[in-house]
């Protein structure tokens, strides 16, 4: 039957994205699969090489294709894309991000493809602006059967003012994770042992690609205030990218080293999270950061910027602490305040943890996109 898995009654779902290294889009993506896989027959399509997320997925039986983009508009990956999906017998695309959306859309008109499209995106660039071209692609290429979803409101609105897409035509789904017990004192002390930091240290920890949109520079310039009211701070910072190596030397300028630490690119990064007191991002624009719900089923408070949708997941002075973009001064004040007071760390803390099972579940995001996909599937 066409839109089926040879020899399974389940509907076909194919996700296309970029990679399937191990970032927010890509973990979610992965995440839905594996709790879906007993409704619907899931296959991965990769416009930008596999990543360290496609091999493990791979292991759990999962089809990853990977379709070698070029550089430039590359209508010919369209056309393999729509290809390979109508060969196996995908009834639905789920593309993440607009690139994904715009070749698979690409690949509906060229490549052979017939089934619908649910775009979602999970972040902004930063800055952000209305583009045309973008305007136009949309009008002519999302279809009456297709959908848009956004991860939260910030980028919903952010899709209708900039992408042209009708606000009615949006849907929020908001991120979620699974979670186990909130970590005890034994596994603090594991963590950082593992990471060879004293019990007395007061860890402040931030988990992001070290990208311009993340703007580590303003969290490393808030570490010597932060030092300075509390000698014992350590800014741990978990991610690989383009800026580390500009990260490294920025803080060697501002004789941080025995204060900063680059641990790179970590696969065990939830297992570390125990280790810190508190949880930052210092990012000019966000989505919903998968992070920062990490970082709330390990109890922690957030020190983060008042920016995209951090505010629909950290309330202010009640989960965590929130200061302007760019802002080194108020960045600190706020970490220090955290560091300077266990109550409220604890307080914030259990509040984080709270808002998560209330509001971020795995079951909660995966139970809405089931119901979107079979809506689709008709």
């Amino acid at each position: 039957m066409a839109g089926e898995d040879k020899g399974s009654s389940r509907p076909v779902v194919g996700h296309v994205l970029h990679s399937l290294g191990l970032a927010g889009a890509e973990v979610l993506a992965a995440a839905v699969a594996r709790r879906l896989r007993g409704d619907f027959e899931f296959v991965f399509f990769c416009l930008d090489g596999e990543g360290p997320l496609g091999e493990s997925l791979r292991a759990d039986g999962f089809e990853v294709v990977q379709l070698g983009r070029r550089p430039g508009v590359d209508l010919a990956l369209a056309r393999r894309l729509g290809r390979a999906a109508a060969e196996r017998g995908v009834a639905l695309l789920h593309a993440h991000q607009f690139t994904p959306w715009c070749y698979s859309a690409l690949g509906r008109r060229l490549g052979g493809f017939k089934g619908n499209i649910l775009f979602t995106e999970h972040g902004r660039h930063y800055p952000d602006a209305r583009r045309l071209k973008r305007v136009l692609f949309n009008r002519a290429m999302l279809r009456r059967r297709d959908r848009v979803t956004a991860v939260g409101g910030f980028v919903r609105d952010a899709l209708a003012a900039n992408e042209g897409i009708a606000p009615k035509r949006i849907a929020v789904v908001h991120n979620g994770i699974a979670f186990g017990p909130p970590p005890t004192p034994a596994q603090r002390g594991d963590a950082r042992a593992k990471l060879g930091l004293p019990d007395d240290a007061q860890v402040v920890m931030q988990i992001a690609r070290f990208h311009p949109v993340k703007d580590h520079a303003t969290a490393i310039r808030a570490m010597p205030a932060v030092v300075k009211n509390s000698p014992l701070a350590r800014l741990v910072l978990i991610g690989d990218g383009d800026m580390l190596a500009a990260a490294k030397q920025q803080a060697q300028a501002l004789r941080l080293e025995q204060h900063v630490h680059f641990l790179g690119l970590r696969q065990d990064a939830r297992e570390l999270l125990p280790a810190a007191d508190a949880f930052m991002l210092s990012s000019l624009s966000e989505g919903i950061s998968v992070t920062f719900l990490e970082a709330m089923a390990a109890s922690l408070p957030i020190v983060a910027t008042d920016v995209g949708g951090n505010a629909e997941v950290v309330v202010h002075e009640q989960t965590g602490l929130l200061s302007p973009r760019g802002d080194a001064e108020k960045l600190a004040n706020n970490i220090v305040m955290l560091l300077c007071n266990a109550e409220m760390r604890k307080r914030h803390g259990a509040a984080g943890r709270l808002r998560l099972e209330q509001r971020f579940t795995q079951q909660q995001m995966c139970d809405r996109y089931a119901a979107i996909y079979r809506e689709m599937l008709g």
